[in-house]
């Protein structure tokens, strides 16, 4: 957008730039109302009484503000250690103001405390990139080659509310025929424009994507030709995935076989097909692996690295491609290097001017550091910059509690959010139009953002910031304020790794619209090197040259429905809200669209619980309760409730979310937890919070287990293959009572062999008597389904909903009918072992 400062306010045109042409979101024609908006900081804040955070926040210098920061990380560290000073950063940073956060904290402080807000959006995404094809960037390929695509599929994303200019691109491909497949839990705005829903249970996208490649496999879709020259492992996942057989999927995720099959046979007979993954995907303690099975397919299909085709996934935050790629990650540093790497330690350190042995090796990922503070061991002096942790972080009471045994916060914002308001300095901010610098989008397009107006009288840009407090450190003449400077410094440093900017200077991008990495600095001479907008048309970024397949498993959700939370709650957004909602739950014009939290439930369920549209509704969680307007849609599963996490206080998502951690990406379990739903009364303008007495409290900092994914019960062979089994005959029935069932005959129980697996997949049966008799079917002597037989009549059931029947379990048939009734039973039960 271009924006015109003149007399403020400022206005905003959208520009015909090549990612959104023309088109703005609400969030975006909004924005400029913020920048004037009268709650915006602009002087610093600082406790009335030092160190008692009871006290006012109160206005004040500059020089106070910093000068409390400089001597609470002064004696923090000389009481605790350097890692007891930590640093949270944010994915709307400029790539600038990430790059110098974490030059920051590990030159200026030399802590290893450092990550940011990204962890809880991309994280999972990046590992299973990383892994497969040994890179990390969202779309390795220009966002407009999705309209080019004939088949897409979207995996727990929903553009036309988080990234509606991105929908064009949808649109064109759609006019001129592409089938869309969407896979998410509600019917969106994105799904009701898809040619095909995929409504899985939250927490099943890990066994939906086994069980699409589990069809590919046996039906020879698989391009062999491209898995035997562009990969290695695939054996492995084959092996991996052939007991996902899709009745069997069907009963994990809820998505018809019919629906599995169509999709799969759509991507594979495809001219260019896509596979684009989200937050709905990644946002579980199993994010990586789902992300993994869905690029395993991807790789089966020979979609990556083809024109037109592949698989990507879509960025949830300004600049959270830039902000994971240059040093805010507890593990890394620019270009994507490792920390402890030795060899990327000394290439850093000669660009900072430092000795390598003087960086501080990796840290603790978000979640960990934030539930340590105020530990021992733990952070105990935080520095805060764009980001809101006290709403965005899962288990958001808990950590608030953390924040609260903290001995010193700054925040650095332009609001007060939720987080700035517990903090006992508040720095005020530059906002996004006051700024120059950089940011990579979900592309890898590295494009300007430009300083249009300037910030109101004492207000300063975060890179100021950090300039100045490693001056107060004795660090000053390592750093810079100005975001060229910092921007050619960020490219030597990233130079020769996996996002190498070096080639890439302002005037380039000013020239270019935007230039993506890789790009490495040319040789003297040389001519510049163009750019990478489609990475692994002829190598992935491994060492061979090969993606990597990685065989993955389905484990449930961490946190299983049980009697007293009956339900599963999924979190998301809305269209006219934002992240934690700081800056557009200000927007006047947003607010009109969205004034309140809603809670979405299902007509079935809300008339089951007595619930009706606008009533006040209370989730709980076992860590929390919270209340919200309730929306009753029957665009939801009939047992799921979704809830946007923009809003703090009384309505905040993330006081319910459970916070176990992926074992890879350390990503919290955000899109899948149990719940419970009360009424608490009728519509209210505005939701009341839950009584505070009944509120669990936080529980201790303790370290999270991971998730332990079951692997399959007995070695697996290469080929797909299983056993029918049969549970058939005419019988002959006397009854006894409809209340009496007994067993009919020894050839009607059957005992899976030790070591394998097995499921009944059909009932058939038939009664030659003239009243209803019934049919039990029993494991390890307990019931397990019965099935009413009529008279003089037949039944067929399907049984997809029945569990796994494990090594050493024993089926059986009994059967009832009335007194004295004689007659003939014929009965037909199918299982399938593996």
């Amino acid at each position: 957008m271009a924006v015109t400062a003149g007399d403020r306010p400022a206005t905003l045109v959208p520009l015909d730039f090549p990612t959104n042409r023309g088109g703005l979101c609400s969030k975006g024609w909004s924005a400029a109302e913020l920048l004037d908006h009268p709650e915006r900081l602009t002087r610093p804040l600082v406790r009335a009484v030092p160190g008692d955070r009871t006290s006012p926040l109160v206005e004040s210098t500059w020089d106070e503000a910093l000068g409390r920061v400089v001597a609470a990380i002064g004696r923090t560290q000389a009481e605790h250690g350097r890692d007891a000073v930590g640093c949270f950063g944010g994915g709307s940073l400029t790539n600038e103001q990430a790059y110098q956060f974490g030059k920051f904290a590990r030159v200026a402080l030399r802590t290893s405390a450092i990550d940011y807000n990204g962890r809880f959006c991309m994280s999972s995404a990046v590992g299973a990139a990383i892994r497969a094809f040994g890179i990390d960037r969202g779309l390795p390929f220009p966002l407009a080659d999705v309209a080019e695509a004939d088949v897409v599929v979207l995996v727990g994303s929903n553009p036309a509310d988080t990234m509606p200019p991105a929908m064009q691109y949808l649109d064109a491909g759609r006019a001129r025929g592409a089938l869309h497949v969407v896979v998410d839990p509600r019917r969106t705005a994105t799904a009701r424009n898809a040619g095909l829903h995929l409504q899985p249970l939250p927490g099943t996208d890990l066994a939906l994507a086994n069980g699409l490649l589990h069809i590919a496999i046996t039906e020879g879709l698989v391009d062999e030709a491209y898995v035997a020259a562009r990969t290695t492992g695939f054996e492995a996942v084959r092996d991996a995935v052939r007991s996902y057989w899709t009745d069997r999927v069907e009963r994990i995720t809820g998505v018809p076989v019919e629906q599995q099959r169509r999709a799969v046979f759509a991507l594979a007979h495809a001219r260019n097909a896509m596979v684009l993954t989200a937050r709905g995907a990644e946002q579980h303690s199993s994010g990586t692996d789902t992300a993994t099975a869905w690029l395993n397919l991807a790789l089966a299909l020979g979609l990556p690295g083809r024109p037109g085709s592949g698989w990507g996934t879509l960025t949830g935050q300004g600049n959270g491609q830039g902000g994971r790629e240059h040093g805010q990650k507890a593990d890394q540093l620019p270009g994507y290097r490792k920390l402890a790497d030795p060899a990327d330690r000394a290439h850093v350190a000669a660009v900072w001017g430092v000795d390598p042995d003087d960086l501080p090796q990796p840290g603790r990922s978000a979640f960990e550091l934030l539930d340590a503070l105020g530990t021992d061991g733990g952070v105990r002096t935080l520095l805060v910059l764009a980001s809101n942790v006290a709403v965005s972080a899962p288990d958001a009471r808990r950590v608030i509690s953390r924040l609260g045994d903290l001995d010193f916060l700054a925040v650095s914002d332009f609001f007060l959010s939720e987080t700035a308001a517990l903090a006992d300095v508040v720095l005020p901010s530059a906002m996004w139009a006051e700024e120059s610098g950089t940011m990579t989008n979900l592309e890898g397009r590295v494009i300007r953002r430009r300083r249009a107006m300037d910030p109101p009288e004492g207000v300063r840009d975060d890179l100021a910031l950090l300039a100045e407090l490693a001056g107060r450190l004795g660090t000053g003449h390592l750093f810079s304020a100005d975001p060229e400077t910092v921007f050619a410094e960020l490219g030597r440093a990233s130079a020769g790794g996996a996002a190498d900017y070096s080639g890439i200077t302002y005037a380039r991008i000013d020239d270019e619209q935007g230039v993506f990495w890789p790009c490495p600095a040319a040789e003297d001479g040389a001519p510049g090197h163009p750019g990478t907008p489609r990475l692994f048309a002829d190598r992935f970024a491994t060492a061979d040259g090969r993606a990597r397949f990685v065989p993955v498993q389905h484990a449930g959700a961490h946190e299983q429905p049980d009697d007293e939370y009956p339900y599963v709650l999924t979190t998301g957004r809305v269209l006219a809200q934002y992240q934690s909602g700081t800056q557009t739950r200000r927007s006047r014009s947003l607010q009109m669209v969205a004034p309140v939290p809603r809670a979405e439930l299902h007509p079935d369920l809300a008339a089951r619980l007595g619930i009706t549209h606008d009533d006040v509704v209370e989730l709980a969680t076992r860590r929390g309760r919270a209340r919200f307007a309730a929306q009753v849609t029957d665009t939801i599963r009939p047992d799921t409730v979704f809830v946007p996490f923009h809003w703090g206080g009384g309505s905040s998502a993330n006081a319910l979310t459970d916070p176990a951690l992926d074992p890879v990406s350390r990503m919290p379990a955000f899109k899948v937890c149990a719940v419970a739903v009360t009424r608490v009364g009728g519509p209210e303008e505005r939701v009341p919070p839950p009584e505070a007495a009944g509120q669990p409290a936080p529980r201790p900092h303790a370290l999270a287990a991971p998730p332990a994914p079951r692997p399959p019960t007995r070695r697996r062979t290469s080929r797909v293959k299983s056993t029918p089994k049969f549970l058939q005959g005419v019988f002959p029935l006397t009854g006894e009572g409809l209340a009496k069932p007994g067993p009919v005959d020894p050839a009607l129980r059957y005992q899976v062999p030790a070591g394998a697996t097995a499921q009944a997949l059909y009932f058939r049966g038939g009664n030659s008597t003239g009243e209803l008799v019934y049919v039990l079917l029993l494991r390890d002597g307990e019931p397990m389904r019965w099935f009413p037989i009529g008279a003089k009549g037949d039944v067929h059931v399907p049984l997809r909903v029945v569990e796994d029947l494990p090594g050493g379990c024993v089926v059986e048939l009994h059967a009832a009918a009335p007194e004295g009734v004689s007659g003939e039973l014929v009965v037909d039960l199918g299982l399938v072992e593996v």
